[in-house]
C-alpha cells in the first residue's frame, strides 16, 4: 500500500479478510453463498480499506498475516459508471501493487469466457439492463417459445456478460467476490428504477446463471446495505457473516476529519446576504494566508510542500435568480481584489457555461474540483453526489433558507476531510470548516446542529461522534499574560499513545529505521537495525541449539499419512515421512517471514549464506533458508527477537527525540504513528497550541442568546485575556475557582477532549480495547521558583467507564508521577466533592483492587476536596 493505514482502517481490513476467507471456504467446501457489509461514515477512507483488502486478497499481506487467494476474482458493482471510474483511480492511488491492467472496466465489446483471477472488474447497473449490448442474446427467463430463439449477440461477442459470470462461478479454480458499492447512495444520489431487479438477478442468479458466491457490501451504514439487499429480494438462504462496522469515534480521533464546524449567523433580523458574503470572502482570504504561512513553517530545506489552496463554496437555491448571483459574485470580486477572473466555476446539473449578468461561469466535474486549484469559488445547489469529496473546501456560504437544513448539512458532508489527511497540531483554525447562513437565526441554526450531530446517517457527526459544531465561534490565541516558562513546562509534559493490538516489534523497528533514513537522521538505519537483529538471531541459535536443531529436522521432513481401505476389512492408517523439496522449504521460509518480517528473513539468509564458494559454486542458500525457517519455529527465538527490537526502538527514540521534534508536522505525525505501533502505551510529545476555536454564546431557558461566562489565566485567550467557560458543570467550576485561588497559581488549560498533539492523553483499557482519557484540567503553579503542573480531573463515578479510567490514571501516575505536582481525580458523592490522590501508592493500589468506583470514593483512601 502507498498509504499507511490508520489503526481503525487496519482493524477493519483484518476483519474483512477474515470474512473473505470464511466465505471462500463456505462456497468451495459446502457450496454455501454468503454476504457481509463494511460500514463506515463519510471520510473514513472506505476505498482505501477496500484497496488494502483487495491487494491482500491478490498478493497476500504480512501485516495482516494473510496468504494470497490465487482463485480470487473481484467484481465491483455500483449504480454509476463515473463513480466506478473514480473508484478505479482511487484504488490505483492507494495501492502500489494494483496497476492499470489489474483494474478492468467492462465495456462493449467484452467477449470473455471467464473473468480472470487477480483482477478487479468494474460493472454498473446500466450494463446489465435488457437493452445493453453486453446482455443482448441472453435469455433472461431461462426459456423461450418453441421455434423462437432469443435475440442474437452483437458481432464479435461470443459470450454475453451473463455467460461470462456463469462460467466464472462454475469454475472450481475461481472465487468470484462481488463488491456491492452502496457507500455513496445518499447526498442526493438516486438509484435506477431497474436496480433491485438487476441486483436480484446478479446476486441470486437466474436463467442458468448461479448465485454470486460472496457479496461484500460497502456502505455508509449497515442499514443501507441491508435495505438494498432487501429491496432486491436477495435469497434468505445466503449466510450473513459478521458485519464490519468502523467506530465513528475512532475515525474522528484519526485526524482525517476536521475537528470543528463553525456556523456564522446574523445576530438580528434583516437581509444580510451581502454582509455575510463579504465576511465569508474575508474568511477564505484569511484561510489562504494561514495555509501559506503554515506551509512556509513546514519547509525543512530538503522537501517543499505544496500549500493547501482553500476553496469557498457558494450554495444556491434550486431556482437561483441570475441577478442575485451576479450581485454575489460582484461582492466576492470587490472584496477579493486579486481573485483571477477564471477562478469561479460551478457543478450545477446543467453541464454548460452559465451566464449571470456580466459573469460567465464554466462547468467543472465534481471529481475534478479538488485538483483544479485555479478554482477558488465554486457554485453548487443541492448535495453533490457520486462520492465527491473536497478537503480543500474551507468555507461554505449558503443562500438556502432555514427549511433546507438537511441540504446544507449534506454539502458540508463533502467538506469535512482534512486537506493533508492529518490534524494540524495545535491549530484549530486549520482544522475548521466555516459555514455562513444568512437566512438562519440562532434558533433555526440549532436544526443544522441537530442534523450534523445526530440525525443524518451519512455524516461523520452522527451520534455526536464527529466534529464540534459551534454557532458563535471565536478564535483564542496564546495569552500574552502567560510567561514563556509556563509554555516550556507544558511542552515537557508526558502524554500517552493508545497501543495497537497485534503490532509486531520488528515491523515497528523497520518502519522507524526507514523514517530515520528518509529524514537523513540516520542514513543507514535499516542496515544498522538488521545488523543488530542478526546478532540477536546468532545468539539465539547458540542459546537454543538443541531446539533449533530439532526444528531444522522438522523443516527437512514432510509428514503424511496413507489410508488403506478394502471391502469387508478395517481401514488401515500408516504414517510416512519424506525429505522436503525446494518448494516445501520455500513454504517454510515464507512462514518465517511472517514471524520475523520478510525483509529481516531475507537479509539474515544472506548473512548466514555468505559469499559464493569459488570452487564448488555453492553459497549455502538452501541451508540458510532452512535455518531461518527453523529459528522461526522456536517460540523463545521469536520472543527474544521481538524484545530486542522493542528495546532498540526505544533507544533510538531517545537518541533522536530532539531531532524528530525539529521536523515538519507531517513527518512528526509519521513518528507518532510509529510510537503508537506498540502493545504498550508509549510516551508522546505535546505540541504547543497556536490557536483554538471555541463557543462564546449559548441560549437561556426562553431561547434568548447570552454570552458565556469567562475566566482569565487560560493559556489561550481573546485579546482581553479572557477564555469562555462553555458548558462547564458545577464541579468543574468549583475546581477552577479553588485551583486558581491557591498560592502560586499562574495559569490553567482546558485539556481538549479530542485526540490531538496539544491534548494530554492517558491510555486505559476498555476490556480488550485500548482507549484514551483526556483529563479535564492542567494547572500551573510556581513552587520554590519552579513551574509545577497538576492534573485535576473531575469525572462522574456512576459511568460504566469510571473505574477503568481510574486504573489507567493510576498506571500513568506510577510511570510519570514524578513529573507532576499533583494528579487527582474527583467526583461528587451525596453532595460532597471527593478526591483521590493518584500519586499516592496506597491510593493506586486501592484503585487497581477496587470493583466499584463509588465505594472507592467513599472509602478512607479518598478525602474531601
Amino acid at each position: 500500500m502507498r498509504y499507511t493505514l490508520k489503526e481503525y482502517q487496519g482493524d477493519a481490513v483484518r476483519d474483512v479478510l477474515g470474512n473473505l476467507t470464511r466465505a471462500r471456504r463456505l462456497f468451495h467446501e459446502l457450496g454455501d453463498t454468503s454476504q457481509f457489509a463494511l460500514s463506515a461514515t463519510t471520510g473514513a477512507g472506505k476505498t482505501v480499506m477496500a484497496a488494502a483488502a483487495i491487494e491482500a486478497l491478490f498478493y497476500g499481506s504480512d501485516e495482516h498475516d494473510f496468504a494470497p487467494d490465487p482463485s480470487a476474482v473481484v467484481l465491483w458493482f455500483s449504480d454509476d459508471p463515473s463513480l466506478n471510474e473514480q473508484t478505479r483511480f482511487r484504488l490505483m492511488a492507494a495501492s502500489d501493487r494494483l496497476n492499470h491492467s489489474d483494474l478492468v472496466v467492462i465495456e462493449h465489446p467484452f467477449s470473455h469466457a471467464k473473468l480472470s483471477p487477480g483482477k478487479v472488474y468494474f460493472l454498473n447497473t446500466g450494463k446489465l439492463t435488457r437493452s445493453s449490448l453486453l446482455t443482448r442474446g441472453h435469455d433472461d427467463d431461462g426459456g423461450h417459445l418453441p421455434g423462437l430463439e432469443p435475440s442474437s449477440t452483437p458481432d464479435m461477442q461470443a459470450y454475453t456478460i451473463w455467460d461470462t459470470l456463469r462460467n466464472t462461478i462454475e469454475d472450481g479454480t475461481r472465487t468470484l467476490y462481488l463488491v456491492q458499492d452502496e457507500a455513496h447512495r445518499g447526498f442526493g444520489t438516486r438509484a435506477s428504477s431497474e436496480k433491485p431487479t438487476i441486483v436480484r438477478r446478479l446476486i441470486n442468479g437466474h436463467a442458468g446463471v448461479p448465485p454470486i458466491p460472496v457479496v461484500w457490501g460497502i456502505s455508509a451504514t449497515v442499514k443501507r446495505f441491508e435495505d438494498a439487499m432487501r429491496s432486491a429480494e436477495v435469497s434468505e438462504s445466503r449466510l450473513a457473516l459478521p458485519k464490519v462496522v468502523v467506530d465513528p469515534v475512532r475515525v474522528q480521533e484519526s485526524g482525517l476529519l476536521k475537528d470543528t464546524i463553525a456556523l456564522d449567523i446574523p445576530a438580528e433580523s434583516g437581509l444580510f446576504d451581502t454582509v455575510l458574503l463579504t465576511r465569508a470572502t474575508r474568511k477564505i482570504i484569511a484561510s489562504t494566508r494561514a495555509w501559506a504561512e503554515y506551509t512556509a513553517t513546514q519547509d525543512d530545506g530538503t522537501t517543499s510542500s505544496d500549500p493547501v489552496v482553500p476553496l469557498m463554496v457558494l450554495q444556491l437555491p434550486n431556482r437561483p435568480d441570475a441577478a442575485e448571483v451576479e450581485r454575489a459574485l460582484a461582492t466576492v470580486f470587490e472584496t477579493w481584489t486579486d481573485l483571477p477572473a477564471d477562478a469561479v466555476a460551478h457543478v450545477l446539473g446543467e453541464h454548460r457555461t452559465e451566464r449571470y449578468g456580466r459573469f460567465e461561469v464554466p462547468y467543472i466535474a465534481p471529481e475534478r474540483v479538488q485538483d483544479a486549484t485555479h478554482v477558488r469559488v465554486l457554485l453548487a445547489k443541492d448535495a453533490i453526489s457520486t462520492g465527491w469529496d473536497c478537503p480543500r473546501a474551507e468555507v461554505l456560504m449558503s443562500f438556502r433558507p432555514a427549511k433546507d437544513a438537511t441540504h446544507i448539512t449534506q454539502l458540508l458532508g463533502r467538506m469535512v476531510r482534512t486537506p493533508l489527511a492529518m490534524r494540524i497540531p495545535g491549530n484549530d483554525r486549520l482544522n475548521t470548516v466555516e459555514c455562513l447562513l444568512p437566512h438562519f437565526n440562532h434558533k433555526t441554526a440549532t436544526e443544522v446542529v441537530e442534523v450534523l450531530t445526530g440525525s443524518l446517517e451519512d455524516f461523520p457527526g452522527a451520534g455526536g461522534s464527529g466534529p464540534r459544531v459551534l454557532i458563535s465561534p471565536q478564535e483564542m490565541t496564546p495569552n500574552p499574560t502567560v510567561a514563556e516558562r509556563v509554555w516550556e513546562a507544558f511542552e515537557e509534559l508526558p502524554s500517552e499513545s493508545v497501543p495497537r493490538v497485534g503490532s509486531k516489534p520488528v515491523k515497528r523497528l523497520t518502519a522507524f529505521a526507514q523514517a530515520l533514513t528518509t529524514d537523513g537522521l540516520r542514513p543507514n538505519a535499516g542496515k544498522d537495525a538488521h545488523a543488530e537483529l542478526h546478532a540477536v538471531l546468532d545468539g539465539c541459535a547458540a542459546r537454543y541449539r538443541d531446539k533449533v536443531e530439532a526444528a531444522v529436522r522438522e523443516v527437512w521432513t514432510v509428514h503424511g499419512e496413507t489410508i488403506t481401505g478394502q471391502t469387508g476389512a478395517t481401514t488401515a492408517y500408516e504414517k510416512f515421512a519424506e525429505t522436503a523439496d525446494d518448494r516445501a522449504i520455500q513454504a517454510a521460509f515464507r512462514e518465517a517471514g511472517r514471524a520475523f518480517s520478510p525483509a529481516l528473513a531475507g537479509t539474515y539468509v544472506d548473512h548466514l549464506a555468505g559469499p559464493e564458494d569459488p570452487e564448488t559454486g555453492e553459497d549455502g542458500l538452501r541451508d540458510a533458508h532452512v535455518k531461518v525457517a527453523a529459528l522461526a519455529l522456536v517460540p523463545e527465538v521469536v520472543a527474544d527477537l521481538e524484545r530486542e527490537a522493542t528495546n532498540l526502538t526505544g533507544r533510538w527514540f531517545g537518541d533522536y527525540r530532539v531531532a524528530i521534534k525539529d521536523l515538519t508536522d507531517e513527518r512528526q505525525a509519521v513518528y507518532n504513528d510509529i510510537r503508537a505501533m506498540s502493545v504498550e502505551p508509549q510516551r508522546m510529545m505535546l505540541t504547543r497550541p497556536r490557536n483554538s476555536i471555541v463557543e462564546t454564546k449559548t441560549q437561556d431557558a426562553v431561547g434568548d442568546e447570552i454570552s458565556l461566562p469567562t475566566r482569565t489565566g487560560h493559556l489561550l485567550s481573546d485579546q482581553d485575556g479572557n477564555y469562555p467557560l462553555g458548558e462547564h458543570t458545577s464541579i468543574e467550576l468549583e475546581v477552577l475557582t479553588k485551583e486558581m485561588g491557591r498560592p502560586g497559581a499562574l495559569a490553567w488549560y482546558r485539556n481538549p477532549g479530542r485526540a490531538s498533539q496539544d491534548s494530554l492523553g492517558v491510555a486505559w483499557q476498555d476490556g480488550p480495547k485500548w482507549r484514551s482519557l483526556r483529563p479535564d484540567f492542567l494547572f500551573f503553579t510556581e513552587q520554590a521558583g519552579q513551574i509545577r503542573v497538576s492534573i485535576v480531573d473531575p469525572h462522574s463515578h456512576h459511568l460504566r467507564d469510571a473505574l477503568p479510567k481510574l486504573r489507567g490514571m493510576a498506571k500513568f501516575a506510577a510511570e510519570y508521577g514524578d513529573e507532576f505536582h499533583r494528579i487527582e481525580s474527583l467526583t461528587t458523592v451525596d453532595g460532597q466533592t471527593r478526591v483521590l490522590d493518584v500519586k499516592d501508592p496506597h491510593v493506586r493500589a486501592a484503585i487497581l483492587a477496587a470493583d466499584d468506583a463509588k465505594a472507592l470514593y467513599l472509602s478512607n483512601v479518598a478525602g474531601n476536596y
